[in-house]
Formats: structure tokens, sequence, C-alpha cells
């Protein structure tokens, strides 16, 4: 899997894949990263990339030269480039989506900034556009990320453990994980819950599945 992120700001995105699960991913030939900076195709002389609003309103906006010239680039070098654009207005980001993504041989994630990105680009580039929840924020760099992380943890073999994968949230019937624990059994008087520890694996298998369920109805249902 080939990631790509365009960005102004690449320094924001490349410590993440320094250590731990996505750096060893890097190191296994699993996963590569490069990075594309759309102020390094812009043909003005102070190589600006933004610019104001036609019609009017508040903010700047990314305009249409330095990112056709990037993203172009981009798709003469590289094959089969699915390309994704993160936005407060686009479709709920879904587990079900890091699955499908997982299978893409070279994702492109574009990180606007400013008020976003001139709606051409959008029109001639997107094969997507995701949101990760209601709200704003001040990049796209963040979202980038937790788009890149999610698609990573269903490659085959960076998490090195498929079980993990499939007892997460969201990959079982579509339910939330049920509560976890860990050594010691009691401290500062809660303990865990009993059937957890009881030997009988089938009975443990029905409490974290009633369990799953009532975590699921109270934090997310309307899975």
């Amino acid at each position: 899997m080939i990631y790509i992120f365009v960005t102004i700001f690449p320094n924001l995105i490349e410590p993440y894949f320094k250590d731990s699960i996505l750096s060893r991913a890097i190191k296994d030939g699993l996963i590569d990263v490069k990075f594309y900076n759309p102020r390094d195709y812009a043909t003005n002389k102070h190589k600006k990339v933004d610019d104001k609003l036609c019609g009017g309103g508040a903010g700047q906006l990314m305009t249409v030269q330095p990112l056709f010239d990037c993203l172009d680039d981009i798709i003469a070098t590289y094959d089969s480039c699915h390309i994704l654009f993160l936005s407060a207005c686009g479709k709920k980001y879904v587990q079900n989506d890091a699955k499908r993504l997982a299978t893409k041989e070279t994702i492109v994630f574009v990180s606007s900034r400013y008020e976003g990105v001139d709606e051409r680009v959008l029109e001639r580039y997107a094969a997507e556009v995701f949101s990760i929840g209601s709200y704003v924020l001040t990049g796209g760099e963040l979202p980038s990320l937790v788009l890149a992380d999610s698609i990573a943890r269903n490659i085959n073999g960076v998490l090195g453990n498929d079980l993990s994968l499939k007892e997460e949230s969201y990959n079982t019937d579509n339910m939330l994980e049920a509560p976890a624990f860990a050594k010691p059994l009691k401290y500062k008087g809660q303990s865990v819950i009993y059937g957890y520890i009881s030997g009988d694996h089938q009975n443990i298998k029905n409490i974290k599945n009633q369990l799953s369920r009532q975590k699921t109805d109270y934090f997310s249902p309307e899975q």
C-alpha cells in the first residue's frame, strides 16, 4: 500500500509514522509513505496556494492551479490512485470504509487548509470525500491521519495478530467491543467480572457478547 499525503504542512504528518505499529509496517514493506506539497507546484511569484472566495465570504480558499498540477503529477507517477478529500461536508467515515480502502493499491489523502479547496478540484479528482465527524478543524492533516491509521490496521500483516482485528469494535456484527480487563484481578476495591475468569470459554464468550450488545445499545444505539 502506498500512502500519498498532499499537504502544505508535511511536518505535521511525518512524525506519526516514526514509531510503533505504523513504523514497523513501513520497515516490513507493507506501507510506503510519500509527501507532495502543493506549494512546490504554485506558479505565482510567492508560491501562494490560496485566494479570496468568489462571491465574497470570510477566509481564503485553496486554489485550482497548484492542486491540479500536483495531483496530475501524482496520477502520472503512480498507478491506480484512489484520491480522498477530507471535509466537514463529506460523508461520514466508518469502519467498513477502512476495510474497503485497505484493498487499494495507492491512496492519496488531500489535506485542505483555510476554508477548504476550490470545488472544481473535487469535481475533477475526488474518488471520495469523507468527514470524520460533525465538527470543523483547522486543517485536513488530522483527518488524513485518522483514515491512514484505521486503513493500515486492516492491511494484512500490519497488526501481526489477525484475532486482534477480528475482535475489535465494529468488526463483530457491527457491535462495540466488550469491556476488557487485565491483572490484577482486584484493585482498590474494583474486581474483574467474575465470568471472565471462570475458565468456561463458552460462558465467557456469551458474557462478552451480552456486554458488547449492552455497550453498543448505550453508546451507539444507531448500530
